[in-house]
C-alpha cells in the first residue's frame, strides 16, 4: 500500500477504538498513588548520580481566562491576578524543594512553559519566574526554551519579555481558523491576530515558530480545514503539530457540551488527517512521529534522520541520554508530570492541596510507578515506533536474550492483519510502518503494551479513540 486513498475504509471502523497516546509507557491509568513524595525524593537522589545526562525542565502555568471546550489540559479560570503571583511563589518554593534532592543541580536542556495560558503572566511575573528558576537550574547556553501563547491574550511587550529572557522557540495555539468551528469550541480567533504575532517573534529573534492545529472537532470538514492548512503553510511555519481531538467527557466534563452529532465520522477524521500529511509534504515538511511536521532543517526533522527524537509529555523532541534512554524531566506545577531515575511522578491535580504541600516543604506528588527492566525495553519498543516508525529486533537482542520473536510472539501475532492490510511490513529483522499506516501508530504499538489487556477488561473509559 503506497497511497491513503488505498487504505481500505473497513479498517478505519476496524482500529477506531480506544488507545493510549504513549507519551509515556507504562500509561497514567497504571500508575498508583501507592508511590508518593519519599519515593519521589529516592528517584530524584539516583537521577542525581548520573549529573552528566541531559536534563529537562516543564512548568505547568494552569491559568485561563476562559475555557475552550475542547481543552484536555488542566486549567483553572480566573481573573484573580494575586492568585498567579502566590502560584509563581510557590513555583520557586517547588523548585529549591527538588534542587534539594539533587545537589548536582544539572543545567537544563530543555526548558518548556506549557498550561494553561503561560501568557496569562504579566511581564514581571515572566521575569521573575525565569530568573528564579534559573538560579536553581540553569540552561545551558544552547538550550531550546520553549513556551505556548494563546494569540487571543498575548501582548507584543510579552513577546520581547521572553526574548530578552532567552526564550527561543515559540508555539501558538490555533486548533482550526473555521468562523463555525472556533464559534463552537469556544476559542474565537482571527488568522491576522494570530500572524501579527507570528511576525513580531520573527522579528524579535525567535529562532523557531510552532502551530498547534486539532483535527477532529465539530462541523471540521476537509474543504474548510484545508484553508487552515494552505494559511499555515503560507507563513512558513517551521514546525506543525496536528493532533487528533481527544473526545474524553468522563475525564473533561465541558466537552459534554460540544453538539456531539456534529463530531466528524471516524473517515472523515482520517480524510482531514490524510489532508494534512499530503499538504504539508508537498510543502516540504517531513512528517514526525505521530502528529507533527517539520522542515527538512528543523531539529526535529534532523533528530529524526539520526534517530535521537524521543517523545515525552511535551511531545516530540530532541534529547537523548546514554544507552538510547530518552532525558531526564523535572516538573513544576499543579498536575506536572516528571521523568527521572527510572519512574514517573505525577503532582496533586488539586491547586488548593499543590499549595499546601509545597507550603509545608513536601514534594506534591499524587501517584507514580517505577518502571520494571519489562517496562524500560517495551517503553524503548514504542519509542522506536512513535519516533523513528520502524523496529529493528537486533536493538533488543543480545548474547543472553532470547531471539526477538520468541519474546514477543503474541505482539507480533497481532500485528499480522496490519501487514496483511499494508499498514506495517513484518520481515526476520525489523518492523517498518507504511506511510498509510503512520495514521495507525496508536493501534501498532498497542500490542507491545503489557497492561492494555487487563485496562480493556476493567471496562471503564480511559483513552480517547485512535482514529
Amino acid at each position: 500500500m503506497k497511497s491513503y486513498a488505498d487504505i481500505d475504509r473497513a479498517a478505519l471502523q476496524r482500529y477506531d477504538q480506544p488507545g493510549p497516546r504513549y507519551t509515556s509507557y507504562p500509561t497514567a491509568p497504571v500508575w498508583t498513588d501507592s508511590f508518593g513524595s519519599k519515593d519521589w525524593s529516592q528517584a530524584l537522589h539516583r537521577a542525581d548520580a548520573d549529573h552528566e545526562a541531559p536534563l529537562s525542565c516543564y512548568v505547568h502555568l494552569p491559568f485561563c481566562h476562559s475555557l475552550c471546550l475542547y481543552c484536555g489540559c488542566s486549567v483553572h479560570i480566573t481573573k484573580q491576578m494575586p492568585l498567579v503571583r502566590s502560584y509563581v511563589d510557590l513555583l520557586l518554593v517547588e523548585a529549591e524543594l527538588l534542587a534539594e534532592q539533587m545537589p548536582e543541580r544539572r543545567s537544563v536542556w530543555q526548558h518548556h512553559w506549557g498550561g494553561g495560558t503561560p501568557t496569562y503572566l504579566p511581564p514581571d511575573e515572566i521575569r521573575r519566574l525565569y530568573l528564579g528558576i534559573q538560579e536553581i537550574f540553569p540552561s545551558r547556553e544552547d538550550a531550546e526554551v520553549s513556551i505556548e501563547v494563546d494569540p487571543r491574550v498575548t501582548t507584543f511587550e510579552q513577546l520581547a519579555t521572553l526574548r530578552e529572557l532567552g526564550f527561543n522557540r515559540i508555539s501558538f495555539g490555533v486548533q482550526d481558523f473555521d468562523p463555525k468551528v472556533q464559534e463552537t469550541v469556544h476559542r474565537v480567533q482571527s488568522s491576522e491576530m494570530t500572524y501579527a504575532l507570528l511576525s513580531e517573534a520573527r522579528r524579535l529573534g525567535f529562532t523557531s515558530s510552532n502551530v498547534d492545529l486539532i483535527y477532529g472537532l465539530p462541523f471540521q470538514h476537509p474543504e474548510s480545514f484545508a484553508k487552515t492548512l494552505d494559511t499555515i503553510i503560507e507563513w512558513d511555519i517551521d514546525r506543525v503539530a496536528c493532533y487528533s481531538f481527544a473526545y474524553v467527557p468522563w475525564l473533561k466534563t465541558q466537552q459534554k457540551a460540544l453538539p456531539t452529532e456534529h463530531l466528524p465520522s471516524p473517515e472523515t477524521k482520517f480524510d482531514l488527517f490524510a489532508l494534512a500529511l499530503e499538504k504539508f509534504g508537498a510543502a516540504g515538511y517531513e512528517a514526525i512521529g505521530l502528529d507533527h511536521f517539520a522542515k527538512r532543517d528543523d531539529s526535529l526533522a534532523v533528530a529524526t534522520r539520526s534517530g535521537t527524537l524521543h517523545r515525552n509529555f511535551m511531545g516530540y523532541t530532541t534529547r537523548f541520554a546514554s544507552e538510547r534512554q530518552p532525558e531526564d524531566m523535572l516538573a513544576l506545577g499543579v498536575t506536572s508530570i516528571g521523568d527521572m531515575g527510572g519512574a514517573f511522578a505525577q503532582n496533586v491535580k488539586s491547586q488548593r492541596k499543590w499549595r499546601e504541600m509545597v507550603s509545608s516543604g513536601t514534594l506534591p506528588v499524587e501517584r507514580g510507578h517505577w518502571r520494571s527492566p519489562d517496562d524500560e525495553e517495551r517503553r524503548r519498543i514504542i519509542l522506536d515506533l512513535m519516533c523513528q516508525f520502524r523496529l529493528r529486533f537486533a536493538d533488543y537482542e543480545g548474547p543472553e536474550l532470547p531471539p526477538f520473536q520468541e519474546r514477543f510472539t503474541e505482539a507480533l501475532q497481532e500485528l499480522r492483519p496490519m501487514a496483511e492490510g499494508g499498514l506495517i511490513t513484518i520481515t526476520d529483522k525489523e518492523i517498518q510502518v507504511s506511510e498509510p499506516g503512520r495514521i495507525f501508530l496508536r493501534n501498532i504499538c498497542m500490542p507491545f503494551d503489557a497492561y492494555l489487556a487487563k485496562q480493556r477488561a476493567n471496562k471503564k473509559p480511559m483513552f480517547s479513540r485512535t482514529v
